[in-house]
């Protein structure tokens, strides 16, 4: 008799041994006929219930299940029956295992949720009430960067504020470009970004694009994957073979202010909410003291000084 399992988010079909000799001897027409339909009406689909998602994020994680138990030191057993539902795993074994499959704040949320449980972080707007105070601190944070640009960007990379100097990375792309909302990853690589008025190309973003798609992966999402497919259309095929002559890429804008710039990215460090989680804060700094004083005087002259 023919059985559905689910493995992972894919649908697995078995036979018992009396249709397998028969396959096997030729006589495939009438299986073809019993379980065709059985492909053609389960489409493959997420995981929902606890133990689909332990499976799920553990074959992602590359782990088997003695590996997992060994390092959450649980027994392979018990493990088992969590993801067989055989079992009704408590809330402190689902946060346990999600540190030791690293999962994403917002999938533990999810595990949590399809094991019955609050959800252990915060989901809420950006522009909400409760998100107000670290708007304010981030803001803070920006203007304090002055006169160096300074962005902050969500996990896809659309810019989500910046400061004033920092119309300065787009003073003369195209405009299309700068269309809401801006995607300061593609404008980091398409031919009509930076690379139009700076010495900054695509292949520049190349160990960046790597991390990201890594991410994209191990993250298991699908948004930020297809992000990296449309930019790795950008970069040339073949690495840089030319040996490195400073220690960072810079970024020298060839427009009439002439300042060189390298480029820092950081994260919060310890983010109890989703969307805060996958923030990131990029600020250009000066090369050299040339592009420092140069910074400083734009920032007076805007200022009226």
């Amino acid at each position: 008799m023919a059985q559905l399992s689910p493995r992972n988010d894919r649908v697995s079909i078995t036979c018992d041994v009396t249709d397998a000799l028969r396959y096997v001897r030729g006589n495939s027409a009438d299986l073809d006929r019993r379980y065709r339909w059985l492909v053609a009406v389960q489409p493959e689909r997420d995981p929902q219930t606890v133990g689909e998602l332990i499976r799920f994020w553990r074959t992602q994680r590359r782990l088997t299940q003695m590996d997992l138990s060994l390092d959450a030191n649980l027994s392979t057993k018990h493990l088992s029956f969590v993801e067989t539902g055989r079992s009704g795993p408590s809330r402190q074994l689902l946060i346990h295992l999600a540190q030791h499959l690293d999962l994403p704040i917002a999938e533990r949320n999810r595990l949590l949720l399809a094991g019955g449980f609050a959800p252990p972080y915060l989901e809420q707007p950006f522009d909400g009430e409760v998100m107000r105070p670290l708007r304010e601190s981030l803001s803070r944070l920006l203007e304090a960067h002055e006169p160096n640009p300074a962005l902050i960007v969500d996990g896809l990379w659309n810019l989500i504020e910046a400061n004033q100097a920092a119309a300065l990375l787009w003073d003369g792309v195209d405009p299309e470009l700068l269309e809401p909302p801006i995607n300061m990853l593609r404008l980091a690589v398409h031919p009509g970004g930076l690379p139009k008025i700076s010495s900054m190309t695509a292949a520049c973003n190349a160990p960046l694009i790597t991390k990201l798609r890594r991410k994209s992966r191990e993250d298991a999402d699908p948004a930020l994957a297809a992000l990296i497919d449309d930019v790795e259309s950008y970069l040339p095929n073949d690495p840089p073979t030319s040996p490195a002559t400073q220690p960072v890429v810079s970024l020298d804008l060839r427009t009439p202010l002439e300042v060189s710039l390298f480029t820092v990215i950081a994260t919060l460090g310890a983010p109890l909410e989703v969307s805060a989680a996958n923030l990131a804060i990029e600020t250009f700094l000066p090369m050299d003291e040339r592009s420092a004083a140069r910074l400083g005087e734009l920032s007076a002259k805007a200022r009226g000084e």
